[in-house]
């Protein structure tokens, strides 16, 4: 799709922080034509199918299902929000996209990436970040952030599946190098925002 703004994505496991990145991100960049999202989210449906998604009663979703679920959420944002919004010329930032279709549901689920990357392909058009901020975390850490949280279904999931997950997100990036930048989760956020910028800045420029 022919586009004017950018699309930056943040991945890695549960407990890496990405809310917050976003969130300072955010305030640092202090412009009225940002917009942020997560996924999945955004929009009417595809908050009805997140809590489907994640309700943890939710244990009997089979792994394709839960695949297609999100490419139909990402779908959704993408046409009614992000899309329109690139059109316009801003800067998208967004708490997961197409990555953690293929770190969670193949890596994590152990289904077919190339099935993966078709469905992604389907559910947005081929459109794809300008980048791509992953902060890589050991799960036993991001675990400790977490451990006063309900988990959710996928948190659930353990923390060999988050290993699984990590692993994925490290081949991606290793894969796209150009596209995904790998951000120590471990440093504080300023330090992170910081790192950030640096990265989203370039884009800018």
């Amino acid at each position: 799709m022919n586009k004017q703004g950018i699309l930056v994505s943040f991945e890695g496991i549960d407990g890496a922080g990405k809310s917050s990145l976003v969130e300072g991100i955010c305030l640092r960049l202090k412009r009225p034509d940002v917009l942020s999202l997560r996924e999945p989210g955004g929009t009417p449906v595809s908050e009805m199918i997140r809590e489907l998604l994640l309700d943890s009663r939710n244990q009997g979703i089979l792994s394709k299902t839960e695949a297609l679920l999100y490419a139909a959420a990402r779908n959704q944002v993408v046409e009614e929000i992000i899309a329109p919004a690139l059109n316009e010329g801003k800067i998208v930032l967004i708490d997961r996209y197409i990555d953690s279709t293929i770190a969670y549901q193949g890596y994590g689920r152990g289904l077919d990436i190339s099935f993966l990357e078709i469905v992604n392909q389907i559910c947005t058009g081929g459109l794809k970040p300008d980048l791509t901020l992953l902060l890589d975390l050991d799960p036993l850490e991001g675990h400790k952030r977490k451990k006063k949280d309900i988990p959710d279904r996928l948190e659930k999931e353990g923390i060999s599946f988050q290993y699984r997950v990590r692993d994925g997100y490290l081949e991606i990036a290793r894969k796209e190098a150009k596209r995904v930048k790998v951000l120590d989760a471990v440093q504080d956020r300023d330090s992170l925002v910081s790192k950030a910028m640096e990265y989203i800045q370039t884009i800018l420029d």
